[in-house]
């Protein structure tokens, strides 16, 4: 990489640049110092040549989008670097663009900075974290003197007692303009700036009411902050066309009359009148809110409107003030009321139009003297009424949604600028015109969704009166307080911008460390100065993975590696004085590789890494133990051949390389046997890193084909083999006496050592097993000459149809029931197996048992060399297998010579009815069609899983389908695959049944854990079903009784005769069959009533895992028929404030004249007054007794249920009445409090809302205590 000379004349061709290419330049620092924007010389005419914006560009229509002051010219440092204007932009925290605008208008204003650095802060009064005027004083003083280019307002905001979802909330600006006002006034409270709001910002009006007959007139005087003006009047289709247009709206009277009139004192009797409002005071500064959001009532949505209204850069207030005579003699005589603010004693009784608008508040009190001297002085305000134009808060986009941003007027320079979160620019008077919204168009009612959605939104103006205008205060006038404020943030700002630089140079590389002792890959962040040496480097990884115990950090080094590939490229022999710097390329934000520490023995040397090798793990596979060892890795060279890489290899392992046969795995599972002696290893696809596996014997497997030999075979059982952990369930005595029963089988009778007794079970329980083994063989005897006389007749195929699984109440039977299903078990496989046959063969991997009919009981019985999970002789030694595993390997039972010619297919849930069945209609048990490796061992575990529970480590092809896994599990769990059932634990502990018996364990992965849970898996065409019973009255309607099965082709009724003796069981519920029905359930809901006769699968849809409600009857089952429709009635009773509980009610039809006649029944209100409502949500469709009476839409005007706004089709319906005579309780607030506290506890214990009503916007509220109380009983 070479630089470039910048005073060059070469042409980037002559500089070697590519055409047609993409040429990648690198930017450095020269001389450790950051690149600075290049500023012209200052004696263009123009200023605006120099206006810029460094970083994001603003929005399209936006202010500052014009090309006039868009530069290209800026630094990837200039996010840190001070705006050339001269002022800090403040840092946008999510959607908080509106607190941005105010706080810089705040700052721009001299009258109210100025007043704020006079406040001194207590520190030991208050918590400087929520002093809400401390945080703005500090605000303030860092966007004075800061050198950033934006500084966060978060210190600001958690004054305010905001967290940091409140950055997610956008506000209205007026709206916090008027809350933190009111949050300044409480913290001022008994100080010097206690009025300062007041003196700044609150003007006062007089809102009348003057009766047009005899002249009288009752009147009252409020204050204000900010005047509220229309864009658009009510119902017009032409907006103002200029804000003096929209103030002389304001003020302009409307005229009571008709229905309207006001009654008048004097008259003693209601008047024509004249009803408006006067401005009395206009205060200092004026702050005028242009109404752009408002309500369409075609589309019941807010709106904001976009048309335009033009404001002047200096605006003349004198005429807007004192239009009438305010001293007539009818004003005076009202004024000796006595009332304080109103001149009549019955200005309550006139409407204050003013006073209810959103944008202003009720009137404050005042002094009687200062008002009337405020009306007596006329002349003065209209002499110095000149107001300028110096900050417009700006809005763009929609009424859902948008940004604020300020154009603020510095009293400084008189320059306009745009203070947009982060970005500050000049701009130009024509930038602000460019906010009075609108389009070129027509002016029509619709006009404003074609115009431009930036626009302006609040004015804010400054009196010109000389002789209160400030100045901003000067550094040396700056109170004691502020000065050591400013000096304390100078140096908080240099200790950052120190700790910036240091970042600046700081590498932050990956490091990753294979732990010495532990044997685990440990990985951390290395963050180190450039300027450090290597060798400083490693004695900082050293620490940082806390090896100083295990090894001394002389045999430690880094190495260059590629964590993806697993690949070390590179050592640094010889650089340990090396600056990090410059062995990493420089400091960078991401690298393209990482550092690890590699240790070694204080023994051994370090292998010498150099680029361009390719590193590969080497395994040696053992074809006798059938073992693979761990890796050793070897480098080699892409162009190295084959025949050199063996001589490389022979060397490492001492091997011959005369018989070696190497297997490279490319990727997964993909094995390629390396023959050709002169191919180079690029050439068979060797990559950066690689493993291959080595073997080297002279069995007669090397002639074999690869894919047929012993060697692939072990390969890819290796590669496919993963480890699960299973949690057993906990064992009763019966079954444990069935284990001891299969380890007992296994070998000849002698001793068991402690490894095959794995479960201990009772002494006496061993007695009984070999009473078992006796009895079995005197049975297995006389079958056998059974079976012979009775070969002939042709029907021993139909005892092996029969299955007597369906005769097993309970997989945990008691020994003697333990001991006949095992008899049962052995006749059976009798009956399907060659009886002379009792030895097992030898046989081949891919020998499996398909007829599982045979339990694992007979299969370890009559096998001698296939076992269970351990085999034990006489010597107590372990026996060998035949395929040469270990002897914790389980293996499938032998293929009978019955089932030989008997080939099952194996039906997916598709293509049977849907369910995942690991039984046939016969009840046998579906089997393999090839072997897989599965090998169990005992495994003790920390974590607390109960007494009588038990760990197995099992390895296992994760090819193998569930079916089988489940096969191979029965002698640990101890009852058939088909009375257990298999759960996966996820990371959360999170537990979901595996069912699909017919797929394989491939979405397992290493170290999942399982957990076997006792319980009767399905047969083809059953269904678990999970049961809940309805209580339609509870708090909590609906509850867990069980989970039962059921089957394609059973009625309803044979469902619930199933389900009366498990419900005694398991839940203590003594039901009669006709005292409870079944009825559909989605989600929470009651659905249709399913009736005794109905057919599973041909009535009804039955689906895996499907749920239903039982529900108890009180008495005879009144649902007869599927016209019939049966709804939950409940009564609401206004006069007393509450609801009745449920009733049904079955109707014949959907008549809502029978629904009121049949209402009308239970309840004896007059079928003429009956009004009725559907509830709404979920079952039971709560809702506050304070919203019901209003909330619900009573008394549709319909026909039928069947039809909108009801569309009541199914059963379980939920409909509300009421007697519309019934006069609603009137409240006390507190009545209404209490009930409000009642009702939301109520309803948040059932998970409903207390009021039935759209999501409402979130209130804006500054904490004056810094943290907000949770109100519960709030929305």
């Amino acid at each position: 990489m070479a630089p470039l000379d910048h005073t060059s004349d070469k042409s980037l061709l002559d500089a070697n640049f590519e055409p047609g290419k993409k040429n990648f330049l690198h930017l450095t620092d020269k001389d450790g110092e950051q690149p600075q924007i290049m500023l012209e010389d200052s004696s263009t005419g123009d200023d605006s040549a120099h206006d810029r914006l460094i970083g994001p560009l603003p929005r399209e229509g936006s202010v500052g989008s014009t090309s006039d002051y868009v530069s290209q010219s800026y630094s990837y440092s200039s996010i840190l670097n001070k705006s050339e204007t001269g002022y800090v932009g403040l840092v946008n925290q999510a959607m908080t663009c509106y607190l941005n605008s105010l706080l810089q208008t705040l700052f721009m204003t001299p009258e109210f900075r100025n007043a704020l650095y006079k406040w001194e802060f207590e520190e030991s009064e208050e918590d400087p974290v929520t002093s809400i005027p401390y945080q703005l004083q500090r605000l303030f003083v860092l966007l004075q003197t800061s050198k950033k280019r934006a500084i966060e307002t978060t210190d600001v905001t958690r004054s305010f007692g905001w967290d940091s979802s409140e950055a997610w909330q956008q506000h209205d600006v007026q709206e916090l303009c008027r809350v933190m006002f009111d949050a300044l006034e409480q913290k001022w409270k008994q100080t010097e700036q206690a009025d300062l709001i007041n003196e700044l910002y609150q003007g006062k009006l007089k809102d009348y009411v003057r009766c047009l007959e005899c002249g009288y007139e009752g009147w009252r005087i409020d204050t204000y902050l900010d005047i509220p003006l229309v864009i658009r009047p009510y119902g017009s289709s032409q907006a103002f066309a200029s804000v003096e247009e929209a103030l002389h709206a304001f003020i302009q009277p409307e005229i009571l009359d008709g229905p309207n009139q006001y009654f008048c004192e004097r008259c003693k009797k209601k008047c024509d009148a004249r009803k408006g409002l006067r401005f009395l005071h206009f205060p200092y500064l004026l702050t005028l809110q242009l109404k752009r959001f408002d309500f369409d009532y075609t589309t019941m949505h807010r709106i904001k409107l976009n048309d335009r209204m033009t404001f002047p850069e200096e605006l003349d207030m004198s005429t807007f003030i004192d239009v009438e005579d305010e001293k007539s003699p009818q004003t005076e005589s009202c004024t000796d009321s006595g009332a304080e603010n109103e001149g009549s004693c019955h200005s309550d009784q006139m409407s204050n139009d003013f006073s209810n608008d959103d944008g202003v508040d009720e009137g404050i009190c005042l002094e009687n003297n200062s008002g009337t001297e405020k009306i007596s002085k006329p002349g003065l305000e209209k002499n110095s009424l000149i107001y300028e134009l110096f900050s417009v808060m700006v809005h763009s986009g929609s009424a859902a949604g948008g940004h604020y941003y300020a154009c603020i007027k510095s009293f400084s320079d008189d320059q306009w600028y745009s203070f947009n979160d982060q970005h500050v620019s000049r701009i130009t008077q024509e930038d602000i015109k460019k906010t009075h919204g609108g389009s070129s168009g027509s002016r029509g009612y619709y006009s404003s969704a074609f115009a431009s959605s930036t626009n302006a939104y609040m004015l804010i103006y400054r009196l010109k009166d000389p002789t209160r205008n400030a100045k901003f205060l000067e550094v040396d006038e700056y109170p004691e307080h502020i000065k050591n404020l400013v000096q304390r943030e100078r140096e908080l700002e240099e200790q950052e911008k120190r700790q910036r630089e240091i970042e600046r140079n700081t590498c932050k590389i990956k490091l990753f460390c294979l732990h010495p002792v532990k044997q685990v890959m440990m990985e951390n962040k290395l963050e180190v100065h450039k300027d450090k040496t290597l060798k400083e480097a490693v004695e900082m990884a050293y620490k940082m993975m806390d090896l100083e115990e295990v090894i001394p950090v002389d045999c430690c080094r880094l190495v260059k590696y590629d964590e993806f590939h697993d690949y070390l490229e590179r050592s640094y022999e010889g650089e340990e004085d090396t600056p990090m710097g410059l062995l990493l390329g420089g400091v960078k934000s991401t690298y393209m590789f990482d550092l690890l520490l590699e240790t070694r023995k204080p023994d051994q040397v370090f292998q010498s890494y150099k680029p361009g090798e390719v590193m590969v793990k080497v395994h040696v596979v053992d074809l006798k133990a059938e073992s693979v060892a761990a890796p050793v890795t070897v480098r080699a060279y892409l162009n190295q051949t084959v025949t050199e890489f063996k001589q490389l290899i022979s060397k490492a392992i001492h091997l011959p390389a005369e018989t070696m046969r190497i297997v490279l795995e490319r990727s997964y599972n993909d094995l390629r046997l390396l023959t050709v002696p002169s191919k180079t290893l690029k050439a068979e696809g060797f990559f950066r890193s690689n493993k291959v596996f080595v073997e080297s014997s002279e069995t007669l497997d090397y002639q074999m084909a690869f894919t047929d030999s012993h060697l692939w075979k072990l390969l890819d059982r290796h590669a496919n083999t993963i480890r699960l952990f299973v949690l057993l369930p906990e064992q009763s005595p019966g079954s444990y006496s069935k284990r001891t029963a299969y380890q007992k089988a296994g070998g000849d009778s002698g001793n068991v050592d402690d490894d095959c007794e794995r479960v201990k079970g009772p002494v006496g329980n061993l007695k009984s097993v070999e009473a078992i083994l006796e009895e079995s063989t005197e049975k297995l005897k006389s079958l056998s000459l059974q079976q012979q006389q009775d070969g002939d007749n042709g029907d021993s195929s139909k005892s092996t149809e029969t299955s007597d699984f369906e005769n097993i109440e309970s997989p945990l039977n008691e020994r003697d029931s333990s001991t006949s299903v095992d008899n049962r078990e052995l006749e059976q496989h009798l009956q399907t197996s060659d009886p002379e046959n009792f030895q097992s063969e030898e046989r081949s991997d891919s020998d499996v048992n398909n007829d599982r009919s045979t339990s694992s009981v007979d299969s370890d019985i009559l096998s001698s060399s296939h076992s269970s999970d351990t085999l034990c002789n006489a010597d107590n030694a372990q026996i060998p297998l035949a395929n040469g595993l270990d002897t914790h390997s389980i293996t499938s039972s032998r293929r009978t010579k019955a089932n030989e010619g008997k080939k099952e297919t194996w039906d997916t849930a598709e293509e049977d009815s849907g369910t995942d069945s690991e039984y046939d209609e016969s009840g046998k048990s579906r089997g393999e069609i090839q072997y897989m490796y599965f090998k169990a061992e005992p495994y003790a575990t920390d974590e607390g899983s109960g007494e009588g529970h038990k760990w197995l480590m099992v390895h296992v092809d994760k090819r193998i389908t569930l079916a089988a896994f489940k096969q191979h599990l029965e002698p640990f769990v101890g009852v058939l695959s088909s009375h257990f059932k298999v759960f996966r634990v996820y990371a959360s502990n999170q537990e979901f049944e595996s069912v699909r018996l017919n797929e394989t364990l491939s979405s397992f992965s290493e170290d999942n854990k399982i957990t076997i849970r006792l319980g009767r898996a399905l047969k083809k065409g059953e269904y678990r079903v999970k049961v809940y019973q309805l209580l339609v009255n509870e708090q909590e309607p609906c509850k867990f009784l069980l989970d039962a099965v059921f089957a394609k082709g059973m009625t309803v009724r044979q469902s619930k005769e199933e389900l009366i003796p498990q419900l005694r069981e398991q839940c203590g519920l003594e039901l009669s069959i006709d005292r409870f029905r079944l009825r559909k359930k989605t989600w929470k809901n009651p659905g249709t009533v399913f009736l005794d006769y109905h057919i599973y699968e041909e009535d009804i849809n039955i689906s895996s895992n499907w749920e239903v409600f039982l529900e108890v009857l009180d008495g005879v089952e009144k649902m007869k028929s599927m016209s019939q429709l049966a709804v939950l009635s409940r009564r609401w009773r206004p006069s007393e404030m509450k609801l009745d509980p449920f009733q049904e009610v079955v109707l014949e039809s959907s008549s809502v004249d029978e629904l009121r006649e049949k209402l009308c029944e239970i309840s004896g209100i007059p079928l003429e007054d009956i009004e009725f409502a559907k509830g709404r949500g979920t079952f039971p469709c709560d809702i506050s007794v304070l919203d019901i009476h209003q909330d619900l839409d009573w008394n549709p005007k319909v026909s039928t249920l069947n039809v909108w706004p009801l569309y009541i089709c199914d059963d379980g319906a939920v409909i509300f009445y009421r007697d519309k005579t019934e006069e609603l309780m009137e409240l006390t607030d507190e009545q209404r409090n209490e009930l409000m506290k009642k009702e939301s506890s109520r309803l948040q214990k059932t998970g409903h809302r207390v009021t039935y009503s759209p999501r409402k916007e979130k209130a804006l509220k500054i904490y004056l205590d810094g943290a907000p109380n949770k109100d519960l009983t709030q929305d």
